[in-house]
């Protein structure tokens, strides 16, 4: 593909031609990124032709993407997610300009939907059988998803702890389900033998270069739907790593070509007990595991595998990172639900908690805009929304218990 220049690699600065590597760095291991002649994009995408352009998916940013064409992208319809103005939640922040970016809207009702499009898009072309990943829930259930009427098996593993939701949709979709007795970082090691053993692809973040191309997608939506515009600062949920280094890089694709002015902050917003990529920024030295225990099981992690490139998008954009406690994420559901009419998983959720704090250390300025990603639908952990919302309220069918009710409870 002449629209690709080099994969370079994101520690040691190596270029590699597409032909010649499939995942990480052949001199450090390290994680490649995709480079663009965008000289040449320029050319093919640019304010006038995205105007014009009625495909409301991802892929009318098809020439910006690692793939050759729309032939083998997956049967669905992925991205194009509605991005709201949340006047209630905001000013109950002192936040006024707050945007939610619901991504939950996605078929597996996931962000990870984008990363998994462009990578079954990209093994579809190299026509291979089997592909696999390692997740959490989200990443894998997304996987399963989009290949469910494909020819194409998908092997996933997942810790043991799971979310009972997002391994039900991983068995109706098809997948075959390997459930780890350990941690999300075991099952991650696990995948990446078995891949390197049994020859299947691997869609695993911070493993394949590509999960970030389709990443990078929402920030492109973000722009248009602001009018082309940026928000001075972009809240985002950082686990791995890969989601905040991929929208961070299309936001700077834009602006290299010359589609919006300015650039925003990123904000990196972790589970206090899962801030590796936090601590790596504040400290500027390596990554460090830490324990990655939090409710928010999206964002468990206890060593990024995308982390350096999370640490560089915070750096680059003079943004800050921020930690928040497990009962802080909780008290976050209903409060997004309520302010905007969205229901967000925990990891999701995770990012007005941050805001909040951020608002209280005085590092967000009232007449800022900003945009909080909610990276997943509340439906995919149930349990933790019910810590959160109370309990319902349980009569008999009788009037005289109903009023009783209405009166106790001040309903009327």
């Amino acid at each position: 593909m002449k629209k690709i220049k080099t994969l370079q690699c994101i520690n040691c600065g190596r270029d590699h031609k597409l032909a010649d590597v499939k995942y990480t760095c052949a001199s450090c291991g390290g994680n490649l990124q995709v480079i663009y002649d965008y000289n040449l994009i320029k050319k093919r995408l640019n304010y006038e032709v995205l105007k014009d352009n009625h495909d409301r998916t991802m892929w009318r940013y098809m020439d910006i993407l690692p793939l050759a064409g729309f032939k083998m992208i997956p049967p669905v319809q992925v991205g194009w997610t509605p991005l709201y103005r949340a006047d209630r939640l905001g000013s109950g922040v002192g936040v006024p300009n707050l945007y939610i970016k619901d991504d939950g809207r996605n078929p597996s009702a996931s962000f990870k939907d984008r990363a998994s499009a462009v990578v079954i898009a990209r093994a579809r072309e190299l026509k291979e059988k089997v592909i696999t990943c390692a997740s959490t829930g989200n990443a894998a259930s997304s996987l399963a998803c989009l290949t469910g009427s494909l020819d194409m098996r998908t092997v996933i593993f997942v810790p043991e702890t799971a979310p009972a939701p997002k391994v039900a949709q991983l068995l109706v979709f098809g997948a075959a389900v390997i459930m780890v007795k350990g941690t999300y970082d075991d099952a991650f090691d696990l995948c990446l033998k078995a891949a390197a053993e049994y020859g299947w692809y691997n869609r695993s973040t911070g493993v394949n270069p590509f999960t970030r191309e389709g990443k990078k997608t929402c920030a492109f939506e973000i722009c248009e739907q602001m009018k082309w515009e940026t928000p001075d600062k972009v809240f985002v949920s950082v686990g791995d790593g890969n989601i905040i280094s991929g929208m961070w890089k299309g936001f700077v694709e834009f602006h290299r070509l010359g589609i919006i002015e300015k650039l925003p902050q990123m904000i990196a917003v972790q589970a206090e007990k899962s801030d590796a990529v936090k601590r790596a920024f504040e400290a500027g030295g390596e990554m460090q595991p830490v324990s990655g225990e939090t409710i928010a099981d999206s964002i468990a992690v206890s060593m990024p595998r995308d982390g350096m490139a999370a640490v560089m998008a915070i750096r680059d954009s003079q943004g800050f990172a921020i930690s928040v406690t497990d009962a802080e994420i909780l008290a976050a559901i209903p409060e997004v639900a309520r302010g905007s009419n969205v229901f967000a998983e925990p990891a999701a959720a995770a990012t007005y908690a941050g805001l909040k704090k951020a608002v209280a250390e005085g590092k967000v300025k009232e007449n800022e805009s900003v945009v909080l990603l909610i990276s997943g639908n509340g439906l995919k952990d149930i349990a933790s929304a019910m810590k959160s919302a109370g309990q319902p309220f349980v009569i008999k069918a009788d009037m005289a218990e109903l009023r009783k009710l209405v009166s106790d409870n001040k309903l009327a």
